[in-house]
Order: C-alpha cells, then structure tokens, then sequence
C-alpha cells in the first residue's frame, strides 16, 4: 500500500533539513570571501600634512603671499598707533578739528585694513584649494597605483578608526616623495 501524503512529508522533511544547511554553507563561502579580501585604508590629512608636494604646496603658498601679509601686519601697526593717539588725544589738548581730522584717519585706514584682509584671505584661499587639488589628485593617482600594485580590493580614505594593520598611509607618502625625485 501506497501512501502519497507521506511521501510528500518526507519530501518535505528533506527540504527543510537541506534549507536549514544552506545558510551555514553560504556562510562559510562569505567568510572565505572576506578573507581574501584585502583593503587599505589611508589618512588623508597626513598625506596633505606629510606628503612632499603637500609640503612644497604650503611653501609656494606662504612665498606667494609673504609681501602681502607683511603689508597688512604694518598696516595693524599703523592703526593699533593711530587707535592710540585717539585715546591720548581724548585726555590731552586736541583741538575738536585735530580730533575728528584723526578719527577720520583712523576709520579710512580701518576700512581699507580691513577690505585688503578681506581680498588676502580670500585669494589665500583660492590658491590654497588649486594647490590642494593639484596635491589630492596625485595622491589619489598614488593610491591607485599603489592598489594595483599590491592587489587591493578596497582602499578607505578618513574612517572613524582603521587599524594600523591596515594603514598604508606611510606607502603613499613615500610614494609621492619618490615620484616628486
């Protein structure tokens, strides 16, 4: 005698137990996935710190601006001295003319002071974002060769922690040193 419902709970049953090992198989294929995968992770602000053309950058930039800093820093002289005589002008003899002829100057050198801080900051800046890009992108060509190089699946940039297993970040550096020779 044939019995077609059992069959099916034996079916059933063998299913199941199939089912029930499968997620430990593809777990074990996951795992060896990961362990093969290698990755790097570099620190970008040690690299834009360290990194030969990140040094020359700041150099070129600091040489670029130099005579105009040094402008704007004899200007603060002037206005922290003309501040001064105000003040003194307040307690001593000052005439209302001499005074406010002062006061005058002062607020003109202040605006003018403070207009050319403005224009040198914002120049500083936009060189500073050309150099920087010009920095990053060697760095990002350096990184990548760096991962093909060495076989590198992924290689993370600014992570909350990256063990130092993992840090090729001193490999990029040379890198760039090597490749500025």
């Amino acid at each position: 005698m044939h019995r077609p419902h059992q069959d099916h709970f034996v079916e059933t049953k063998v299913n199941i137990r199939t089912l029930s090992v499968l997620p430990l198989v593809l777990m074990g294929f996951a795992q060896a996935a990961i362990a093969e995968t290698r990755i790097g992770f570099v620190n970008s602000d040690r690299v834009m710190r360290e990194a030969a053309p990140a040094v020359r950058a700041q150099q070129r930039l600091e040489k670029e601006f130099e005579k105009r800093d040094q402008e704007l820093q004899v200007m603060a002289k002037d206005l922290q001295a003309l501040q001064e005589e105000l003040e003194r002008g307040a307690t001593t003899s000052l005439s209302e003319t001499e005074q406010r002829n002062k006061e005058r100057a002062f607020n003109d050198l202040n605006r003018d002071f403070q207009r050319k801080q403005r224009e040198f900051r914002e120049d500083l800046n936009q060189r500073r974002n050309e150099e920087l890009a010009s920095v990053l992108e060697k760095a990002n060509l350096a990184v990548r060769q760096i991962a093909e190089t060495d076989k590198y699946d992924v290689i993370f940039q600014d992570a909350v922690y990256a063990s130092p297993r993992i840090d090729i970040t001193d490999k990029v550096i040379k890198a760039l040193s090597d490749a500025n020779k």
